[in-house]
């Protein structure tokens, strides 16, 4: 074998092969040909991939590694790491797209041609801050400039960052693309673009297409992957300016006077330099304590924007209400640079336990009056009214913020929404505690919308009961357990009675695409509400069809969906399986029904250290004639009408207890 043969884990073999890991362990086990192990662990091997290849070619189960899988595995076992692999493959696209007709001259390009270009690119981008990383792979070049042309240069970079970033979830903390658009949008329009904390680039990817952009990132390998990553977002004709290194230590913009500043800092830092800082000229508005590093970085920022500049930062909820914060707060409102407070709803970015707050800043103009207002959002409520149980409704606040935003930055105040938005003066903000959090000024909303409202909930919930007790199934006692002649999923779809299809693939299209199932619509009955991911073109998404039977895989108890006209054409997300049956042979009800079995579940189920996962194919179902299935399915088909009915009564239940309780703690309730 080669020195430089790329190696790939027993997870790459499943992935190339299409099957899961336990299926590579068998054939470990059980194929004395196998390909032997040649680096990693003995709990996580690594074998040669061009040993993987011939062998899965010669047992039928690979008739050609893709494109895109052969690169990304050459990516990933690159002697200097994958980060240096990544930034000679971004070097390659960001070739391909200046000079199209550089993928063919690559393919036959040595080993020193290629390497040079890399270089030469490098070097004319980004100066002498980015290396190429050594040792270069011309191997990985020529199947970088190939999948360049086939998928188009920022796809295939996409497509490998993102394996990357998947692969290493824990080591970055990155920003979801949607608070990202709605923090550029926030800024407006701008020239000049800053992020000082930048990542892999997303919030300066999400701006408005600006003529220069600046970011920083601590670490070094990111910062080159990021710059790689805008470079081939950006206009050709903008200025891309990245560097590596601690913006708060060792700032690489420092006469920088952008138009807008873009940051997701990192939180709750104590080692941010509180001891090397003390007369930093950045600190104008008070020396933030050591706990206080998120306002350490919000008069970065304000110092990295013109008079007149827009800042927008992620910022966690205990920043605007934290004592040893609040004499900076307080100097903030004071001199009129905080502008507004936003409340997102919890799941909005990480930590998403928790919900974030975004800060507006503008630098003062020295002939500008200071603005005696604050803007104070709370999206929270967008929350409780998502469609399908959607976790955070991005349509709804982006419209909410935005219109509050505009009204606000147009004249001065807003009007006001009791428990969504206000314009508070700012003298009643500078108290003890200087607390900006949204929820603590604004008026709350009408309890349940009134009592009118809540007589209505109460009246349909009567109706939603009687109709459980109609539906409520009178179980018949047979005197033993049933002895059917049993098959599994795995043998159906053998025998061609049903097709078995796994979700989870597919990106979104311009036009959006398909709304995406996703395992919580499965569990809680609700309407599709997910959305395909961005990413470079590849295989399509699997489509439901009415009759379909959807399945999660992970362990949440038994469930299965029946998908009805209402959910059909919705793309499969991950963690479900779909189950397409033969009308001839096997209804859908009587599948779905048989699936959610226990025991069935329990025998089918394997079992790791936190989580449960099913594997489909050993699900049982019995032989029956198509007859006495359509008995079975059409008694499952009531048992799933009163489940939704006992769900729709538990959500009206909950809606009019907790309306009561806020009318009659609020005074909008009597109670007589």
């Amino acid at each position: 074998m080669p020195e430089n043969a790329s190696e790939v884990t027993a997870a790459g073999i499943a992935r190339l092969a299409g099957v899961g890991r336990a299926a590579v362990s068998n054939w470990r086990r059980r194929h004395a040909d196998f390909p032997k192990p040649v680096g990693g662990t003995d709990t996580s091997p690594a074998f040669a991939l061009p040993e993987v290849e011939s062998w899965l070619r010669a047992q039928g189960k690979l008739a050609e590694v893709p494109l895109r899988e052969r690169v990304w595995q050459r990516a990933e076992s690159h002697p200097a790491g994958t980060a240096a692999a990544l930034r000679q493959a971004g070097a390659v696209c960001l070739l391909v797209r200046e000079r199209p007709d550089a993928a063919p001259r690559m393919k036959g390009a040595q080993d020193t041609e290629a390497a040079e270009a890399v270089r030469e690119v490098l070097e004319r981008h980004f100066g002498g801050r980015f290396t190429p990383g050594a040792p270069v792979d011309a191997e990985l070049l020529r199947g970088a400039a190939e999948l360049a042309a086939g998928m188009g240069p920022r796809q295939a970079y996409e497509f490998l960052l993102g394996r990357h970033l998947d692969a290493n979830p824990r080591q970055h903390t990155l920003t979801p693309p949607a608070p990202a658009e709605l923090m550029a949008a926030l800024a407006g329009p701008a020239r000049t673009v800053l992020d000082p904390a930048c990542g892999t680039g997303t919030l300066l990817r999400a701006a408005e297409a600006p003529h220069e952009v600046y970011g920083q990132e601590a670490d070094p390998d990111l910062a080159a992957l990021a710059a790689l990553r805008l470079a081939l977002h950006a206009d050709p004709a903008a200025a891309v300016r990245v560097a590596g290194g601690d913006s708060l230590r060792a700032d690489a913009f420092p006469a920088l006077a952008a138009d807008a500043v873009l940051c997701h800092p990192p939180f709750n830092e104590r080692n941010w330099g509180h001891e090397d800082l003390a007369y930093d000229p950045r600190f104008e508005y008070g020396f933030p304590a050591r706990t206080e590093s998120e306002l350490a970085w919000v008069q970065h920022c304000l110092a990295r924007v013109r008079e007149g500049g827009t800042v927008v930062l992620l910022m966690p909820p205990a920043a605007a209400s934290r004592r040893s914060g609040r004499r900076i707060r307080a100097d903030l409102l004071r001199r009129g640079a905080l502008r507004a407070v936003v409340a997102l709803p919890a799941g909005a970015a990480p930590p998403y336990g928790i919900p974030l707050h975004l800060w507006v800043l503008r630098r003062p103009d020295a002939g500008t009056p200071a603005s005696p207002h604050l803007l104070l959002v709370d999206t929270a409520g967008s929350q409780d009214a998502a469609p399908g149980g959607e976790k955070v409704p991005w349509q709804t606040v982006r419209a909410t913020v935005l219109d509050a935003w505009q009204s606000f930055d147009r004249h001065g105040t807003t009007e006001e929404r009791p428990g969504v938005s206000r314009a508070l003066k700012v003298i009643d903000l500078l108290d003890d505690d200087v607390d900006l959090a949204p929820a603590r000024h604004l008026p709350p909303p009408a309890a349940g919308g009134g009592a009118a409202e809540l007589a209505g909930v109460r009246d349909l919930l009567a109706a939603t009961l009687l109709r459980t007790a109609e539906l409520a199934p009178a179980p018949a006692g047979a005197a033993e357990p049933a002895r059917w002649p049993l098959t599994t999923v795995g043998e159906l779809a053998r025998a061609g009675a049903l097709v078995l299809r796994a979700g989870g693939n597919g990106s979104a299209r311009p036009d959006g695409g398909p709304a995406v199932l996703t395992e919580h619509d499965v569990l809680g009955g609700g309407a599709p509400s997910g959305t395909l991911p961005e990413g470079p073109p590849g295989e399509e998404p699997v489509l439901t069809q009415e009759g379909d039977v959807v399945v999660p895989v992970l362990g949440r108890g038994s469930a299965a969906r029946v998908v009805d006209a209402a959910t059909a054409g919705a793309a499969l997300g991950r963690n479900l399986h779909l189950l397409r049956p033969d009308p001839a042979a096997l209804d859908p009800w009587f599948l779905a029904g048989f699936l959610r079995g226990t025991a069935n579940n329990r025998q089918a189920s394997s079992y790791a250290s936190t989580a449960t996962r099913l594997d489909v194919r050993r699900l049982q179902v019995p032989r029956l004639p198509l007859a006495d299935q359509r008995r079975y399915g059409e008694r499952f088909r009531t048992l799933a009408a009163f489940e939704e009915a006992l769900r729709l009564a538990g959500q009206l239940g909950e809606q009019l207890v907790q309306g009561l309780y806020d009318g009659l703690t609020d005074g909008t309730v009597r109670p007589e």
